[in-house]
């Protein structure tokens, strides 16, 4: 019996480490350019108020004009984006599953592609509660192979969020870092125990490698929690994004070297990027990693029209970095550091590489170091980092009571300097 007991208890615990992580993602080579955001809204992130009027919309291209059938499941998710152990009927309004039948084939393009396209809340699907979601993304009914993944968040406003952003830090004054200073204020909404009940996540412009969470209130005070002066909220403030506009093949744009016909294909040739040895700040317009599909020379829908290309970005170095690993970071693969957006180099030519396709729009996109034995970035060692730096930070307030199964999302607020 007491073997019975031992062996479920590490078949749980297997279980349990063995949960996914969910991340927009996409799972197979032919799936290109997946994008979940506010419909109408070009770079707002895929964050719904429960009960409003507010729609996500979720596109996808499938890279042929062959027959697919696909669909997708909405699951709930905790905090830390593990499934919830929830039953469907307690997030959901209607079905669990439904198909996508809005797709349109590409027109005039070199690379042949499908774009499918659905909306959340929909007339089969809406949400009961808040807290965070994922939208698995599958082919032929087969919800146990993937094709793509699309993370999204409903939030349930019940707290204020009061921030501050600065360059004055514990650990230097006005140099390469930023200070993110926040008040939450619980406005009358009971929570009995702060410390156990509130989970705090803190993300700099979306990105997931340096997110800050686990983090405890450094005081609290009759109902406001204080995250102030809390040396695991300072961030390196890194640089401005470099951008590239591949919207036209007739012209070359911002950030383009040449654009060729190679055939049967577009090729765009970026300016080679330089590693910053200046150290002198330089301001400069970005959306903070974001990337918008964009076709000049159509004339009803980018989405359908714009074409795809061979993107090639370069960075001159005598000698490769020995001591890490250096990554092209940005929403265009996710911010995830992975085959795709690592960097190669080349000995005879004495440079990083990557090469990307990509559908015609505007791009951002940075230089990510990642030492050896971490999995945290920096912008520092290619671009420099400035307290000025122009970032965006999100912050996620969770609440689960005691008793309760699931995190509720009761607070978001965008800070940007």
């Amino acid at each position: 019996m007491k073997r019975s007991i031992l062996f479920f208890f590490i078949i749980s615990l297997w279980s349990l480490s063995a949960q996914n992580i969910y991340r927009t993602q996409i799972l197979k080579p032919n799936i290109k350019t997946l994008q979940i955001g506010i419909k109408d809204e070009k770079f707002l992130l895929p964050v719904i108020e429960l009960g409003s009027s507010e729609i996500l919309q979720i596109r996808f291209d499938e890279m042929s004009h062959e027959s697919h059938s696909y669909g997708y499941k909405v699951i709930h998710c905790n905090a830390d984006w593990t499934p919830s152990n929830i039953m469907t009927n307690e997030y959901l309004r209607g079905y669990t599953t439904a198909n996508i039948t809005d797709y349109t084939l590409s027109v005039n393009t070199t690379f042949l592609y499908t774009h499918y396209n659905f909306f959340l809340p929909n007339n089969d699907i809406n949400f009961k509660i808040s807290g965070n979601y994922a939208i698995i993304i599958y082919e032929d009914n087969n919800v146990d192979k993937p094709v793509a993944y699309a993370c999204f968040s409903v939030v349930e406003p019940k707290v204020k969020i009061n921030t501050t952003l600065r360059g004055n830090t514990d650990t230097e004054l006005n140099g390469r870092l930023q200070q993110l200073d926040f008040e939450i204020a619980l406005n009358g909404y009971v929570v009995r125990d702060p410390n156990a009940e509130i989970k705090v996540v803190v993300r700099q412009n979306n990105r997931i490698d340096n997110e800050v969470k686990g983090i405890q209130p450094t005081f609290i005070s009759g109902s406001k929690l204080s995250y102030m002066n809390n040396r695991q909220l300072i961030f390196e403030g890194g640089n401005e994004y470099h951008r590239f506009d591949i919207s036209s093949i007739y012209a070359a744009s911002e950030g383009i070297a040449e654009i060729k016909y190679k055939q049967p294909h577009y090729e765009a040739f970026l300016n080679p990027d330089k590693i910053q040895k200046s150290r002198i700040y330089m301001q400069n317009f970005d959306v903070n990693g974001k990337f918008l599909i964009n076709f000049q020379d159509g004339f009803e829908n980018a989405n359908s029209e714009a074409d795809y290309m061979y993107v090639h970005i370069f960075l001159p170095t005598q000698q490769p970095f020995f001591d890490g690993q250096l990554y092209l970071g940005g929403e265009f693969n996710y911010n995830l550091l992975n085959d795709n957006s690592r960097l190669k180099y080349d000995g005879n030519s004495g440079m990083y590489y990557q090469t990307l396709l990509l559908k015609q729009g505007g791009y951002n996109y940075q230089y990510w170091f990642v030492p050896k034995g971490s999995t945290k970035a920096s912008v520092e060692k290619v671009d420099g980092s400035y307290w000025e730096t122009g970032n965006e930070y999100t912050i996620y307030v969770y609440h689960r009571a005691w008793g309760e199964r699931y995190d509720k999302l009761i607070g978001v607020k965008q800070v940007g300097n």
